[in-house]
């Protein structure tokens, strides 16, 4: 096992599934007689604070903002990467939601390139949307922190990217 991720108060780091959070606070407290130390994170999405302890952090798959090589290799597989899709929405939506879960961003830029050429030829279930929705959220709101931009102009970015696969940028729910 390698050495243990560790983050900064006031930094900013990426929750699986969830998107973008800042580490507000690091504390600890006494949990059935052991001491446990955890960090306190609020989530941008949706404002939640989530308390994730030190011993969780690489089982829950918390991480550092996606670097801007890797973000270049993101928008470089929206505009030409090949997806694979699975026919059967009900196995389409399971492999979608373990990449979500694991949380790296050219992940979430499959589940989210994925969905939008399905939207594009038939339309989505609830459920689906929902995760296009987050997905989309969450690469906006990585990108811009990544490349020091405003969500505008990354949107701008992911849109830019798409047009050259032919894609829209889907609006927000």
């Amino acid at each position: 096992m390698g050495p243990r991720m560790t983050f900064q108060i006031g930094e900013k780091v990426v929750y699986p599934n969830h998107g973008v959070g800042t580490i507000e606070n690091i504390s600890g407290r006494a949990f059935e007689g052991r001491f446990e130390r955890f960090y306190l994170l609020k989530l941008n999405y949706n404002s939640l604070t989530v308390m994730v302890p030190f011993s969780h952090v690489e089982e829950i798959g918390l991480r550092k903002i996606t670097r801007n090589g890797e973000v270049a290799r993101v928008l470089t597989y929206l505009a030409e990467g090949l997806c694979h899709r699975t026919a059967d929405w009900k196995d389409r939506f399971r492999e979608n939601s373990e990449k979500m879960t694991h949380g790296m961003l050219l992940e979430v830029a499959e589940v989210f390139k994925g969905l939008v050429m399905q939207q594009t030829q038939k339309p989505l279930s609830f459920r689906e949307k929902k995760m296009l929705d987050r997905a989309r959220h969450m690469l906006i709101t990585e990108v811009s922190i990544s490349r020091s931009l405003n969500e505008l102009d990354a949107c701008a970015l992911l849109e830019k990217a798409l047009a050259k696969s032919s894609l829209p940028l889907p609006a927000a729910m």
